[in-house]
């Protein structure tokens, strides 16, 4: 008999639902997945709901450690970080400073853009376009863009020279710009960052499953994209 993996990853396709995909290939960990269908509700399933009481995805469960459940990505990335130690510094400060930034992503660029993404690409193809809240929300996720910039500054990585669990959450959000509808004009360092990352194959591959979605990105057919996007994400 094939020995399962010891982690299970329950997943989407979302900013979100590839940050565990990204830390996995990155670190070369094998594991398994399960796509979770928004459009049958899979995600508020009894079963699904008792690994993940929030109804939301990521989860993953780590079959080495008598099945224990994770959810939240940014919490599933430490956790990960941790039991393979890998993407995480060893000195208290830059551990501090890895979770300060990926704290800032979690609350900052995950639900600024998120909000700038759903005004825009799943509100608004619904009738309900609110002028108000997507000027607040993209200006809003500029300026987070902008604090971005500054921090890498002379940087290769958000901490330095080393990539950490701060760049594999920042990254698919920051670099879905184009789907919230927001510039990145003279963000220089921003800019130099993805194309750092872009050219990093495990990244990419992550990004293919659990399958690809280019429209977030600027590529492919955007409008089919975007009207896919907006049924599936209604009552999510």
């Amino acid at each position: 008999m094939t020995k399962q993996p010891e982690i299970h990853v329950y997943t989407a396709s979302t900013m979100n639902g590839w940050k565990p995909l990204i830390f996995l290939e990155e670190a070369e960990v094998e594991y398994d997945m399960t796509y979770i269908d928004f459009s049958k509700k899979e995600q508020k399933s009894d079963w699904y709901m008792k690994l993940n009481p929030n109804g939301r995805i990521p989860t993953i469960v780590d079959r080495g450690n008598d099945d224990f459940a994770v959810f939240e990505s940014g919490a599933i990335l430490w956790y990960l970080a941790e039991k393979y130690q890998k993407f995480l510094p060893q000195s208290q400060k830059a551990r501090s400073q890895t979770l300060q930034w990926l704290m800032f992503q979690m609350g900052g660029i995950g639900p600024m853009m998120g909000q700038a993404m759903y005004f825009q690409r799943i509100a608004e193809p619904q009738g309900h376009r609110d002028e108000f809240a997507i000027e607040r929300y993209v200006k809003e996720s500029r300026r987070l863009l902008e604090v971005l910039d500054k921090q890498l500054e002379g940087k290769t990585f958000l901490l330095g020279d080393e990539f950490t669990i701060a760049d594999i959450a920042t990254y698919p959000w920051t670099r879905a710009y184009y789907w919230a509808n927001i510039s990145v004009d003279g963000l220089n360092n921003l800019q130099a960052w993805f194309d750092r990352i872009d050219k990093r194959t495990a990244t990419q591959r992550a990004l293919e499953k659990p399958k690809p979605v280019p429209e977030f990105f600027g590529r492919g057919d955007v409008d089919s994209a975007q009207a896919a996007n907006a049924a599936r994400f209604k009552d999510k």
